[in-house]
């Protein structure tokens, strides 16, 4: 595995306070506020122009995470990006028995079509290593799920083995967002972009990118309502692939948001709740 630096753990210290209820309308903003702080520290010890040339040289080209997907849309089939994480804020640790291996094969033989997983440590419970083990356990492309804010963290996520990374618009400038989509093209990493309003994604469509994120969690209340996806999926232009995101807990919830556009389906949460992840995956595609 490629070697990085890794967040400091004594930056999971509040992750408890991550989860609690009275806590959650601020975890956005704390989260980008200690990733700044993370990331400032870690490009002390390798400097951006050190970990640019790091990524470089990485021999391992990424798989296609963007390729899938249209393959998936192309063949009219369902493509599930099926999540890996440990926890989330909304709902606090997810799986005592968390093995990023084995739920990443186990996604792979359901049918899954790419990987998420969560690398934020003080809330998610995530660590790049996670990223690295999951990527090697199964041939599927990998997103890396984080707060990407700064270009260091662009050049990180190509050295970690990612395939395509998550930027998120309501916490990103137009500027910064369209700076941090050039580093990644230019490692030749698919991009994400997610959205949860029409600002967000008049934003976001003004980017060269072809993965339109819709979430359908309010990160500021944390509250899911797919309704999301079908008032936003009408804006998206056709030649760009929608994914709809948080809050799919069955297949006919995926099969109503396909009716309205959504090819690419995020999922997480109702998977790894389940004793069998790769089980609930299959059932969630529409498989018995």
């Amino acid at each position: 595995m490629n070697e990085v630096s890794t967040p400091s753990t004594s930056c999971t210290s509040d992750v408890d306070a991550c989860i609690h209820a009275e806590e959650l309308p601020d975890v956005l903003s704390r989260i980008c506020a200690r990733t700044r702080v993370e990331v400032e520290h870690r490009s002390t010890l390798l400097p951006l122009k050190d970990i640019t040339a790091k990524a470089q040289e990485c021999k391992d080209a990424p798989r296609g995470f963007s390729r899938a997907l249209k393959e998936k849309a192309a063949d009219r089939s369902i493509g599930l990006i099926a999540e890996i994480k440990k926890a989330s804020p909304s709902a606090g640790i997810l799986r005592e028995d968390y093995d990023p291996a084995k739920i990443a094969a186990s996604y792979e033989q359901a049918g899954a079509a790419c990987l998420s997983v969560l690398t934020e440590s003080s809330c998610f419970h995530g660590q790049n290593e996670d990223l690295q083990i999951a990527r090697a356990a199964c041939s599927l492309p990998v997103l890396r799920k984080d707060f990407i804010l700064d270009p260091w963290q662009v050049y990180e996520s190509r050295i970690l083995g990612a395939d395509c990374i998550l930027l998120i618009m309501s916490v990103l400038q137009d500027e910064e967002a369209l700076a941090l989509v050039d580093h990644a093209k230019g490692l030749d990493m698919d991009v994400l972009v997610e959205v949860h309003d029409e600002e967000e994604l008049n934003r976001a469509l003004a980017l060269d990118t072809f993965l339109i994120g819709i979430n359908n969690r309010n990160l500021k209340t944390l509250k899911t309502d797919i309704e999301t996806t079908r008032q936003l999926a009408p804006l998206v232009p056709p030649d760009r692939i929608i994914v709809s995101e948080s809050g799919i807990k069955t297949h006919d919830d995926v099969m109503k948001l396909a009716e309205i556009g959504a090819t690419g389906f995020l999922v997480g949460e109702s998977l790894l709740r389940q004793p069998d992840p790769g089980k609930a995956a299959r059932a969630l595609l529409g498989f018995s």
